[in-house]
This record gives C-alpha cells, structure tokens and sequence, in this order.
C-alpha cells in the first residue's frame, strides 16, 4: 500500500525481529522513510484528517530532528533531571553567581524544551514556524498524538 493509502489502522516497524515492536495507534497515521532505504524511518498520528502534506511534513521532522517527545509534560522526569544539573553545572562552571544558578538553568531548560519537544521545535521547512503553529495552519485543533522513529545506524 502506499503511503496515502496507510491511514486508520494501527502500524508496527519491526527494528528487531526478536526484540523490539515500535507500534503506533491512531486514525491519521502518516509514515515517512528516508530516501525509501528502510534505514531511517518515521510514524506521527495526527488527532485530525488533514491534507497528507502535513503528516509527512511532521514526519520528516522527526526524522531530521529527532525529538526527545511531544511536550515539555511528556520529557521522562530523569532526563528532565539530567538537563537540569547539566544546565546548572554548566553555568557554575561559567562563573556565574550562585544566586542565579537557578534561572540560568531554567533558561536553558527552556532552550532544551524547544529544540527536543516536537511540537515546540522549530520548523523545519519554515523556521519561523513552530510544529504546533506549522499543523494549526491546517486545522486550528490540529496535534501530534503520538510519533515513533527507528533507525539502524549508529546515533
């Protein structure tokens, strides 16, 4: 099937055979693979019926940006953790005063959000977008539910 035809229904990249099972659910399921060799390939499910322009759009960003969720609230507490004292370690190696430790690295924590968030992370094809300004375009309720990226190379 192609990938237009590959809507409403749940889908399942096998990375490893014996191992691992990356599933998707959702009724607006778009499916990207970069440059169709099967080395790095993308699902996003979108909560709306859009013009399929815009799944593979999002698609492909997860590809080239590889995000660590869809949401600052969706960020696992440890690695929010791990930023956070990395943020903070980082500005006191800089010198900076004790007492603004804590909104340096909450600027920084910031940063981190925008750039590993899907929806938060700029546009790739239009950078003065974000990704959840890029799908309102489409439908002003339009989001990412859920997204999966498996690849076989190193990273």
């Amino acid at each position: 099937a192609s990938v237009e035809e590959m809507t409403n229904e749940t889908y399942k990249v096998y990375p490893n055979p014996v191992k691992d099972v990356l599933t998707i659910e959702g009724e607006n399921i778009s499916i990207y693979d970069h440059q169709g060799k099967h080395m790095l390939c993308t699902m996003v499910a979108l909560n709306k019926a859009v013009d399929a322009t815009y799944g593979k759009a999002v698609a492909m960003q997860v590809a080239a940006m590889n995000p660590v969720s869809l949401s600052e609230s969706d960020v696992p507490e440890d690695i929010k953790a791990t930023e956070f004292k990395v943020a903070a370690d980082k500005a006191r190696e800089e010198g900076k005063p004790e007492n603004m430790i804590e909104k340096i690295a909450m600027g920084r924590m910031n940063k981190f959000y925008k750039e590993a968030c899907l929806l938060n992370q700029e546009f790739i094809q239009d950078s003065k977008l974000s990704v959840a300004q890029y799908l309102q375009q489409a439908d002003k309720e339009c989001t990412v539910t859920a997204f999966k990226r498996f690849t076989l190379r190193a990273e």
